[in-house]
């Protein structure tokens, strides 16, 4: 009886997750375009010891190596993404056959291995040709995107019925073009990010249209923004209180959940951002939030660390710092497990829609021992410690539907190269040998059991 009340629920979906620029390399085959990523790691000093994705795992030409370690760790499902620059060299026009038949290739071999696709259609390498008339901030910026989404469902919708249209925004917008420490590398003022937040919300609304409109089976659609995190410090009233209102606020640097997911759930920006923006607000029509805010059918959310809050006695909170001796991942992100109780819980109780974790795992420090095996007891505590939170939330309510472990394979970190492996596999990027971690096997242990082993052994 209690092993059967530790499992997860029965559909509960087990899977792994990737980005094409992370994992793919052949940045220069298959007459591929450039992205804004392809162009960023050639500007000396933004990406850590000048690494690029131009070869990185090698996953174009190791596609079946890969699926068969996925096959081989039991995975049920696969979220990736779609290089849009690899399907439309110049972003919009002539379609690259080469590019779409890899993915038509790749949705075929893994669902002759029994794995179901979840396809992200965004994932940052936006095409660096359309970068250069403005990216996301011109206006014309989500009709693009709609038509390369509209090639791409054409094509695989008859065996991908999992859609993600954009993976987080937050992130992108913030460090792309705030603070230019991601591509394309902009410091744009704050009406500027805004606006181009509005055009990526639009082009998330006329994704899911053109999803609706062209799938050839019945699709269910969400998207992959960060879920922003606060924990309560203590169990009170008044300190739960304060870590839903940290996680509903706007502040100007669109580190946010509302200011994204309330234009989609309900379409309308929070009221909150009318007061924090002013005079930066983006000008929009009641049209432009009706294609916003499009019916999903269910809501990721990427999530690794978070803020411990309080009650200030003012109805607001104050952030408390991290212990210095706290647990901290080789990304010196905090290691704060109820992050994936309390923020699903705030998502599902505002916007009470169906949820998935789309990306969760640790960055740690991971190499091949002499006796050729990776042991990484970290991430296997780090990964019982956070699926036991999610656990927690579903046994209270939280309708919390699946689980995308972040990542399959070591890969390229963005600014940070090379210098972080948050994979099961371990990828020696000289060699492109694949080691499977001991976490890897854990999680095969933990889908065979539904969730069961998550107890610690007595």
């Amino acid at each position: 009886m209690v092993e059967q009340e530790s499992r997860f629920p029965p559909g509960f979906t087990w899977g792994v997750a990737t980005s094409a620029f992370q994992i793919e390399g052949a940045a220069d085959e298959g007459c591929k375009g450039p992205s804004v990523w392809d162009n960023f790691c050639t500007v000396p000093h933004k990406v850590r010891g000048g690494d690029t994705g131009a070869v990185t795992c090698d996953h174009y030409h190791r596609y079946r190596e890969d699926v068969g370690l996925m096959t081989e760790l039991q995975i049920s499902a696969y979220r990736f993404s779609i290089s849009w620059p690899r399907v439309l060299p110049e972003g919009t026009g002539n379609l690259n056959p080469a590019g779409l038949d890899f993915y038509d290739t790749l949705v075929d071999e893994l669902l002759a291995q029994g794995i179901e696709p979840w396809v992200t259609l965004f994932h940052w390498d936006y095409p660096q040709r359309l970068q250069e008339q403005g990216g996301w901030l011109n206006p014309a910026s989500p009709e693009w995107f709609a038509d390369y989404v509209r090639i791409v469902v054409e094509r695989l919708s008859d065996r991908v019925r999992h859609w993600f249209t954009i993976n987080e925004p937050q992130c992108f917008i913030r460090f792309g073009h705030g603070d230019a420490t991601n591509a394309p590398g902009l410091v744009l003022s704050l009406a500027d990010r805004l606006l181009a937040s509005h055009h990526v919300m639009l082009a998330h609304g006329r994704a899911v249209e053109t999803i609706r409109e062209c799938c050839q089976q019945q699709a269910l659609v969400g998207w992959a923004p960060v879920g922003v995190a606060a924990v309560p410090a203590t169990a009170s009233a008044a300190d739960m209180a304060a870590a839903n209102t940290a996680m509903a606020e706007v502040p100007d640097i669109l580190w946010t959940n509302t200011w994204f997911n309330d234009p989609v759930f309900f379409g309308t920006y929070p009221e909150s951002a009318e007061r924090a923006f002013g005079a930066a607000m983006p000008r929009y029509t009641a049209d432009e939030m009706r294609t916003i805010a499009q019916p999903v059918d269910f809501l990721g959310l990427n999530i690794y660390t978070g803020t411990v809050v309080k009650a200030d006695g003012a109805n607001g909170y104050r952030a408390l710092p991290f212990p210095a001796t706290g647990m901290r991942s080789a990304f010196d992100w905090p290691i704060i497990p109820e992050t994936l109780y309390w923020c699903p819980k705030f998502h599902a109780e505002r916007y009470k829609v169906p949820l998935y974790i789309t990306e969760n795992g640790m960055a740690n420090i991971d190499w091949v021992d002499l006796d050729g095996q990776v042991r990484d007891p970290q991430r296997i505590d780090y990964l019982r410690r956070y699926l036991m939170q999610v656990r927690r939330a579903i046994k209270d309510g939280v309708d919390l539907r699946g689980y995308f472990l972040w990542s399959l394979l070591d890969n390229f970190e963005w600014s940070e190269g090379f210098s972080k492996r948050f994979g099961l596999v371990h990828v020696d990027f000289a060699t492109q040998q694949r080691t499977i971690k001991d976490s890897a096997y854990w999680y095969r242990d933990l889908i065979r059991a539904y969730g069961a082993s998550l107890n610690i052994p007595k």
